[in-house]
């Protein structure tokens, strides 16, 4: 990955360029920012950069040894740690077993969430995470010498999924860390991370990606051509995932915008049998479709109550939720928005604690019954 295939980001490609001049190369970073704003591209970009042979003015070179062997994320000195399921097949799964899934998925694009990741390994009914048993790997990859390169370098997608022994013992690491390695950290949840691994990584914060570096990066797409880029850019809110999906409508977006209505419809007209069958439907998606489902929910609540406010530049919806919002809009107001948010949030932490999925809908779907009528 180069710095130049990043999108946006500029003020932080230089400052992660400078650092290596200068020779102050830390050796446990934190990647924070939101989905999409490309926290993961930019580690690869600075972890090819500090191994390349002929470091540039502003970039990898890209034609030494080690620069091609990162280009496919081949490298012997790059490894790489993120959540992983367990199958019928393996009952103590670790980041190597889906290590070529994952090469795949990057080198398409490395612009992508959780949901995403667990669709493309065929698991995405179920809850991952990085594994306790993950740490003994990690000591034994970073206790050999390096194979090529001046670093070792170490990836870690998404920590706040780490299980906490694990993470115990990746901060002894991080404390005492092998000679010349680099733990490079990437998050979209940087308060979930223990507060003692947090503590001792040089924190950077990437932020959403600006709209002028967004809409050049959209450009060059063949599926722009002939779609109001202003509109995309300003619905991404800085999220290139989200542009994307914007480009290419996926089918999780239109199921999600049916069953919300659907709530919504049934709640208010007190229809409870078709409320049950509602709950029957969500509860049986998996855990992962629901929490995305719970977000998009939550969004969608926000986006209503905004466009109450007649102003269309506080308002992030596509055209099918415009229309949507046209008539539902009213019925979200001062009285009730923050008790919905509130009961969409509980059921998002309940689902994400491995609640009941039926209980938790039954509950949220009677609640939103007693508020949408406020």
């Amino acid at each position: 990955m180069f710095f130049r295939d990043v999108t946006g980001q500029q003020a932080i490609k230089d400052r992660l360029i400078q650092s290596v001049k200068d020779e102050r190369v830390s050796h446990a970073q934190l990647y924070a920012g939101q989905e999409g704003c490309g926290n993961l591209a930019l580690a690869l970009a600075y972890a090819q950069y500090v191994s390349c042979q002929n470091k540039q003015d502003g970039d990898s070179c890209g034609e030494c040894v080690s620069c091609k062997k990162y280009q496919k994320l081949i490298h012997p000195d790059l490894h790489f740690v993120f959540p992983v399921v367990k199958t019928p097949k393996l009952k103590e799964p670790v980041s190597d077993n889906f290590l070529d899934e994952w090469r795949k998925m990057v080198l398409q694009s490395p612009y992508f969430n959780l949901d995403d990741w667990f669709n493309f390994i065929g698991t995405e009914n179920a809850q991952g995470m990085i594994y306790s048993h993950q740490s003994e790997e990690i000591i034994r990859k970073l206790s050999l010498k390096s194979y090529e390169s001046e670093y070792k370098v170490m990836i870690i997608w998404m920590p706040e999924k780490m299980h906490v022994a694990c993470s115990n013992k990746l901060l002894k690491m991080i404390e005492e860390p092998p000679v010349k390695t680099l733990f490079l950290l990437v998050t979209e949840s940087e308060e979930e991370i223990i507060a003692t691994i947090r503590s001792r990584c040089q924190l950077i914060k990437v932020p959403a990606i600006q709209p002028e570096a967004m809409k050049t990066a959209l450009l060059q797409l063949p599926q722009a051509n002939g779609t109001d880029l202003d509109q995309v850019v300003h619905l991404s809110r800085g999220n290139y995932r989200r542009a994307l999906q914007l480009l290419q409508p996926d089918e999780q977006d239109r199921y999600n915008l049916e069953r919300f209505k659907e709530l919504m419809r049934f709640a208010y007209g007190r229809k409870f049998l078709d409320l049950f069958a509602w709950v029957g439907t969500v509860s049986e998606i998996g855990r992962e479709r629901q929490k995305v489902f719970l977000q998009y929910a939550l969004g969608l609540v926000r986006e209503n109550f905004m466009h109450n406010l007649k102003n269309p530049g506080l308002v992030f919806m596509d055209q099918e939720e415009m229309e949507f919002s046209s008539r539902f809009s009213p019925f979200i107001n001062e009285r009730n928005v923050v008790s919905l948010t509130e009961e969409l949030e509980k059921a998002y932490v309940h689902i994400a604690m491995n609640g009941h999925a039926r209980i938790i809908f039954t509950d949220l779907s009677l609640r939103v019954v007693k508020l949408i009528r406020k």
